[in-house]
């Protein structure tokens, strides 16, 4: 399972580095101790407890390994020497939807640290495509399935 280089911020990749270690850790004990559990039981041929923890012990194994390889393909972002002025991953955008008068912000991540709840959006993402490379006062078009949005950007700070 080959992954290609993905970019995070310094607290992306320390943020995954740390449900790692919760999970090679904490969760890992944690599961280990229930299938013992389930395992005292008797025949673990017809034990349905026994079945489920070992699905949640192989679930977080699995987990594991695919936060161990996103790790070992990560390169962290410098943003020192980019253009504090441009769209670029890193960026918050503060922008005006056209339609609506809305303000909205978001903060392009890569698609490892997206959380819409939070205002990070992926680059990869419709929305987070149509902003890059923009600079302030610079009207954008963005197609997405249900139409075209068109924002203005306000404001890209770091």
């Amino acid at each position: 399972m080959s992954e290609g280089k993905s970019y995070l911020s310094h607290e992306g990749y320390e943020k995954l580095r740390k449900k790692l270690e919760f999970l090679t850790t904490t969760k890992r004990r944690k599961l280990s101790k229930a299938v013992e559990k389930a395992r005292a039981h008797g025949d673990i041929s017809e034990n349905a407890e026994y079945d489920a923890a070992k699905d949640a012990q192989g679930l977080n194994e699995k987990r594991i390994a695919e936060l161990e390889i996103k790790l070992a393909n990560a390169q962290i972002l410098d943003d020192t020497n980019m253009p504090k002025d441009e769209a670029l991953i890193g960026a918050t955008v503060k922008m005006k939807d056209m339609d609506s008068g809305e303000e909205l912000q978001y903060t392009l991540v890569s698609e490892l640290e997206a959380d819409y709840s939070q205002g990070k959006i992926s680059v990869g993402s419709p929305i987070g495509k149509g902003l890059l490379g923009h600079k302030k006062n610079e009207i954008v078009k963005i197609e997405v399935p249900a139409g075209i949005l068109k924002y203005k950007i306000l404001k890209i700070s770091r």
